[in-house]
């Protein structure tokens, strides 16, 4: 089996539950907002039109079709909208909210700290994500995951966004290491493990709900539980 030095993790949907956090989120800003005195839908209908809009906003994110300012303003007017309301009805601060409020969750998905402490001995531990530097950092003090990684690299902080391989080769230039040394561990296939792969970099495709995508080249590794990485590493 292959020897790594250096272990890159995704935060989001592979460390941190965004999806888990973000609902609890939501579900308290539909009561402190008043969502339900419009009478057009309920907290359940909130939260999976906003998922929907969100994964669509941050797959254009991604790719370099909207910024991060049309990121955030624009998920809840379209979520809000598509749900019957006039543009002039959605409350004020609704967006700045979930901004200020989702971060401070502290979910993270099953075995990550068991996983972390395992790996941390062993192995360079270091972030590299697409979500915005303030958040980032405030998710992993809420959920205690600081401690563990050496370097946190942003597409903010570098000026590239994952799956563009010079995001990878910031990262390998600051820890002075080279591709073949390095493990990518994360749940999107085009940013983490196309990004990897092109980076020169094995990946692993984290993948808890075992989707069968379109046909496309196998990972490295391909895994639906952060516990299986201790057969890997």
């Amino acid at each position: 089996m292959k020897t790594y030095t250096h272990i890159l993790f995704d935060l989001d949907h592979t460390l941190w539950d965004f999806e888990k956090n973000s609902e609890e989120t939501l579900y308290t800003l539909y009561d402190e907002f008043k969502l339900a005195s419009f009478g057009k839908f309920d907290s359940s209908a909130f939260y999976k039109k906003y998922k929907f809009v969100n994964t669509r906003m941050w797959d254009l994110y991604n790719k370099g079709k909207i910024n991060q300012k049309e990121l955030r303003e624009d998920r809840f007017t379209k979520t809000l909208v598509g749900l019957g309301l006039e543009a002039h009805e959605i409350p004020a601060g609704l967006s700045e909210a979930y901004t200020t409020l989702c971060p401070t969750k502290r979910a993270v998905f099953p075995y990550t700290h068991e996983v972390l402490q395992y790996l941390q001995p062993k192995y360079g531990l270091h972030i590299i994500t697409n979500g915005f530097k303030e958040v980032q950092h405030v998710k992993m003090a809420s959920s205690e995951l600081h401690g563990y990684f050496k370097e946190i690299i942003t597409s903010e902080c570098c000026g590239f966004k994952k799956p563009d391989r010079r995001m990878f080769e910031h990262l390998l230039d600051r820890v002075n290491i080279k591709p073949e040394d390095c493990l990518m561990i994360g749940d999107n296939y085009e940013c983490d493990v196309e990004g990897a792969r092109d980076a020169g970099i094995d990946q692993v495709y984290f993948n808890p709900e075992k989707i069968k995508g379109r046909k496309r080249p196998k990972p490295t590794y391909e895994i639906s539980c952060l516990s299986e990485l201790k057969r890997i590493l």
